[in-house]
């Protein structure tokens, strides 16, 4: 039996267990259900099955022939803290936290084709299953590589894609080089001198700096950076004051930061610096900045993404296959995977056509439809990666 039959007799299974995931969401790092519930369906297929890795990580493996050859496939696993608004009957029951990105399907995905690979062994090789935790903001992946991902279980080749509710359904979406942002974050602390709101003149009022700061910022990318080279710096979050008349002591901006070039990324951490400190002693006052690095770019490999792309054309068809001219300025924690090892990541179209919510929404729900699709793709991916001779 093809993959893709083993696949469609065993959806309504597949289904299921993306449901049962989706009630089930953990933050990153506390996936504990989560990785019991992969690590109990890998044993049955008769994976090897490691666990422990970024704590709540698993790794299934399976082995056939004598070929020394090996591929990794990663999906992560960790939900949101955000409250669900679907209705679903299938809705989280865990109040605050919500699969808003995907990764019940992702993970779903997965464990399909490994039931697939398992039970075809058309493969000569070592297959590694990737299941990772904490994708959305602790770097389980830099943790998972950090601790021997690579060492343990070596790959030649590392492989991972996200759903796109954007995306035509069934739509496969490459690009080489980066697809995905660096991402860093800074605090801005603007230190001034509080009092009475109906005397300003007896104070040095942060919130007026603060907002010539928020003001200027938006300077740096109109007028410091190179129209072709993409960034974005967005002031999201404006903290201080508690009534009209009082004017506060101090105020904290928190802002997001995104890039592809590390001399960009370098420019706009100082740039940012210089900018709050000076409009800040423009106005008499002091501001303090704490910048966060946090995931790099995500950079595909050009041969490794010339080859997933061809088998996508013959898995999908050439009118399934397009190309972004543009990466996306979301992040992605899989650019660890990918330092470390040659691969590529990619988009899988699952728009419905039917006011799909974007990820990270409270209204989001992943759609089903593609579940069949990534689970086959990944099957046969694997098989061809590994092919027996």
């Amino acid at each position: 039996m093809d993959a893709a039959a083993i696949i469609h007799r065993d959806l309504p299974e597949l289904i299921a267990m993306r449901h049962t995931l989706h009630r089930h969401p953990e933050l990153g790092l506390e996936e504990v259900w989560t990785s019991d519930f992969i690590a109990a369906r890998l044993a049955a297929l008769g994976y090897e099955v490691h666990r422990g890795l970024a704590k709540t990580g698993v790794v299934g493996t399976l082995r056939n022939g004598g070929n020394r050859r090996a591929i990794g496939i990663r999906a992560d696993i960790d939900a949101l803290p955000i409250h669900e608004e679907t209705g679903l009957d299938y809705a989280s029951e865990r109040p605050g936290l919500m699969h808003a990105c995907g990764h019940d399907g992702h993970t779903a995905m997965l464990l399909g084709a490994a039931k697939a690979i398992a039970e075809r062994r058309q493969f000569n090789g070592t297959v590694h299953l990737i299941f990772q935790p904490a994708e959305e903001n602790v770097g389980g992946a830099l943790m998972m590589v950090e601790e021997g991902l690579f060492s343990l279980f070596p790959c030649d080749a590392v492989f991972a894609l996200h759903n796109d509710p954007s995306l035509a359904l069934g739509k496969f979406a490459f690009r080489e080089g980066a697809i995905m942002a660096a991402v860093d974050e800074a605090r801005i602390i603007v230190e001034g001198r509080g009092g009475h709101g109906a005397e300003p003149e007896t104070t040095a009022d942060p919130v007026v700096a603060g907002a010539s700061i928020v003001m200027a910022l938006q300077t740096i990318v109109s007028r410091n950076i190179h129209p072709l080279d993409p960034a974005v710096v967005t002031v999201a979050a404006f903290h201080g004051g508690s009534a009209s008349n009082i004017i506060p002591s101090r105020v904290e901006l928190v802002v997001g930061i995104r890039s592809f070039d590390p001399d960009t990324r370098n420019y706009l951490e100082r740039r940012i610096g210089e900018i709050a400190r000076l409009q800040a002693e423009s106005y008499g006052m002091s501001a303090r900045i704490e910048y966060t690095r946090s995931y790099d770019a995500t950079v595909n490999d050009k041969a490794q993404t010339d080859y997933l792309r061809e088998r996508a054309r013959q898995f999908a068809g050439e009118t399934n296959v397009v190309e972004l001219d543009r990466p996306k300025m979301g992040s992605e924690d899989f650019a660890y995977m990918l330092r470390a090892r040659p691969g590529s990541y990619f988009f899988l179209g699952a728009a419905t056509g039917n006011d799909d919510k974007p990820v990270h929404h409270p209204g989001y729900d992943f759609n089903d439809a593609i579940l069949p699709l990534g689970a086959a793709f990944w099957t046969e991916l694997a098989e061809d990666f590994l092919r027996a001779e």
